[in-house]
This record gives C-alpha cells, structure tokens and sequence, in this order.
C-alpha cells in the first residue's frame, strides 16, 4: 500500500463525517441532487472532479526552490481546480465520470499532464509560482483569488490545444462586448463577422477536441474568473443567496476562496452548506509512466465532501464559469440578469453591454506578460486571510 493509499484511509475514517441524509437539493456545479435517493451519484460526481492538493518530493520549482507546496499552496492548487473543471468541460463534457481503473481516454490523459508537477506543464505548481513573481508575489507566498486568477489568464496562452480564452472581469463588472471581442477577436469595429479571416486567424487545433474546428473557428472556449468582496471582514448575509445560485447555474466552475488561513475550492452547497474539495493533504508527487499514462487515483477525492457553513466563507472569493459557445454565454447572461432581478438577494457582480466611461480595459492597456497586476479585490481582511505583507493591502485599507 503506498503513501497516498494510506493518505486516503486515513481522511476517510478519521476526519470526513458521510454526506446528510436531508431532504433539501444538493448542488453541484450546476447540477441537482437528491441526497436521499442520489447518494450514489453526488459521490460519483464529486470523485470525478480533478483534487489536486499539496505534494512532495517535486522537481525544485525554478530549480533550487522548493520541492513541496505543503503550507503555502492551498490557493495556487485551488487555481488549478477550478481550472482542471473548466478543461474537463472543454474536453470530456460536465457529464464525464471518473472510474478507478478504467482505460482513460486520451484528452483526459492530457488534461492530468497538463498539471504534472514539472516545470514544462502548462499550468503546474512550477508555472503558477513562477508566474505569480510577475505579479508581485515571490516563491512560497500566499495567493490572493485574484493574484491566481490574473496568473491563470497568462498561463491559458501557451496552451494552444485548449485554446480557451481566460477573462479576469474586474471591478466587479462583466462586460458583454469586451467578452464577445475576446471569444471572436475577428468582429469588425461595427461587431460584424469576417468570415474571410477566421480560417486564418483560428490555425489548425493540436490534439483531440470535444468541440468541432467550425465552433472553434466562431468562438474561443470562455473561462470567466470573478474575484469580488462580498463583505468587510464577514460575508454579507445579502449576498448568500446570490452566491447559492451560481452554482445551480449549467456554466458553473465553482468559487475558489475559503477561510482564514486555508484556501478551498467550492463546488456547491446543500442547505446553508457549502460543498468543496480540500488541498490541505500533502501527497507524494505523481511520475507519469513510460508509456504515457498518469497513475490518477490521488487526483480524485475518494471521500465524502467537507462541507462548512455558508457564513464561515472569507467575503473575498473569485467565482468561475464556462461557456464552450456563445450560445452558452448568451445563456449564461440571460440568467445572470434574471438572478439580478430577484428579490431574494444582493447582485455579487454587475453584467453590462458596454464598457462604463469610468473603466480601464486591462486587456486594453496592453500590459506585457511580466507586468505585474495589483489585486484590486483584495482588501486588509485578505491580508490576514493570505499572511500577506504585501504594500497594496496597506493602500487597500486606509
């Protein structure tokens, strides 16, 4: 029995009490449950998300780092959750079940590589550390949302087989257009097509793809990251209703966020629970095999969920979402603004056709790779919530 097995055993009867038996639907990125007669399937749904948690024994991270993440990580492991889901949505489908064992198709081998913990993985705890110095954050300190969000976004470039299009809405503002000219950079100034162009400026895909090149060709795969504050040093109570209701959307990543001190990736809630996976176990780093495919049973979490009442979340919180088209982003703001209609709570984010006067692209400001981005989402409760001593949350809290 190997250390992670053991790892496992030990979570499983020591710390994770069983899911409850409860009449209320569970919810879990975007899909409903019930917890009486779907056990089964709420577990299935669960263990088929990529875990990916603290590990061991790596490569040293820029080669005479450190070769554990264990007590500064949680968030850059949180970042590639979330990110792990929206890749399993663009490759496999949300339906696509983990089964311990089973011959594992090819794009899902790929997926796992991409998060190997090496330096030339495109989103590796390598890559993410050595991203975020650009963004002000040295080697082994903690993350914000949005310093992982932003890191993300810079990393989404390289990988040229997802091709997906990595937006960090700012300000607590989605904007429709800047979105649109994103997903489709081909739009003309008046936000006509030209055809004529996609072919070239869509190039040849790399690798299997769940989506046809014809829908590639028309729309970048969307990945939409939203850092927000929803309170001071406690969450407000206005905005947890809100909050529920992004993960009962079909475009939902999750929320990455958590406590004090400890980083969590949510991915739903049952009653005034919130449902999500841990990073704090430390785990051997995983070698692929020589002939290509990645031992995977401790990227899934074989466990019942950890659950935590609602109002124990830090109110700083970058919530996900993923529109493989533009018919599912259409969708997605046409739910987004019936949400904001309802009287049952406080709008997290504001969804808007244009860009308000007030607001600076940062796209626009065409920054390079190294430029570093300030976390404007974070605030002096972040500071605490991260052990950072970063000048920004002293500016942030006068």
């Amino acid at each position: 029995m190997d250390a992670a097995t053991l790892t496992y055993d030990t979570l499983r009867f020591g710390e994770f009490e069983d899911f409850p038996e409860t009449s209320e639907p569970v919810w879990i990125l975007g899909k409903e449950y019930n917890a009486l007669t779907e056990k089964d399937e709420i577990l299935s749904d669960v263990t088929s998300r990529l875990w990916f948690t603290y590990r061991k024994n790596f490569p040293p991270i820029g080669g005479t780092g450190p070769t554990s993440d264990t007590g500064w990580g949680c968030m850059l492991r949180c970042g590639q959750m979330i990110l792990g889901e929206a890749l399993m949505c663009r490759h496999l489908g949300r339906d696509w079940r983990w089964a311990r064992g089973q011959k594992q198709r090819e794009e899902y081998i790929s997926i796992l590589n991409a998060f190997i913990d090496k330096k030339d993985s495109y989103y590796s705890i390598h890559q993410i550390a050595q991203m975020g110095v650009g963004e002000g954050k040295p080697i082994g300190q903690w993350y914000g949302p949005n310093t992982v969000a932003q890191v993300l976004k810079k990393l989404a470039v390289f990988d040229t087989w997802s091709r997906l299009v990595v937006h960090v809405a700012m300000d607590n503002t989605v904007v429709i257009e800047e979105i649109k000219r994103l997903c489709m950079p081909w739009l003309d100034a008046a936000g006509a097509y030209e055809p004529e162009g996609v072919g070239e400026l869509n190039g040849c895909l790399e690798g299997a793809c769940a989506l046809a090149e014809e829908e590639t060709a028309l729309w970048k795969p969307l990945v939409l990251l939203i850092p927000l504050r929803l309170g001071l040093s406690d969450i407000n109570e206005a905005y947890i209703e809100t909050l529920k209701q992004c993960f009962m959307l079909p475009q939902s990543l999750g929320v990455i966020g958590g406590k004090p001190n400890s980083a969590h990736y949510f991915i739903g809630y049952v009653g005034e629970e919130l449902i999500y996976l841990d990073p704090h176990t430390t785990q051997p780093a995983v070698e692929p095999c020589e002939d290509g495919q990645v031992p995977d049973e401790t990227y899934h979490c074989q466990h019942p969920p950890c659950r935590m009442h609602i109002c124990e979340l830090d109110p700083s919180i970058a919530a996900g979402f993923f529109c493989r088209t533009e018919d599912e982003f259409d969708d997605w703001c046409m739910r987004i603004r019936r949400l904001s209609c309802n009287r049952g709570g406080l709008p997290m984010f504001e969804l808007v056709d244009s860009q308000p006067s007030h607001m600076v692209s940062v796209d626009a400001l065409n920054l390079s790779a190294d430029a570093p981005l300030t976390d404007f989402s974070d605030s002096d409760r972040l500071e605490r919530f991260f052990d950072s001593e970063d000048e920004e949350f002293e500016i942030l809290s006068l």
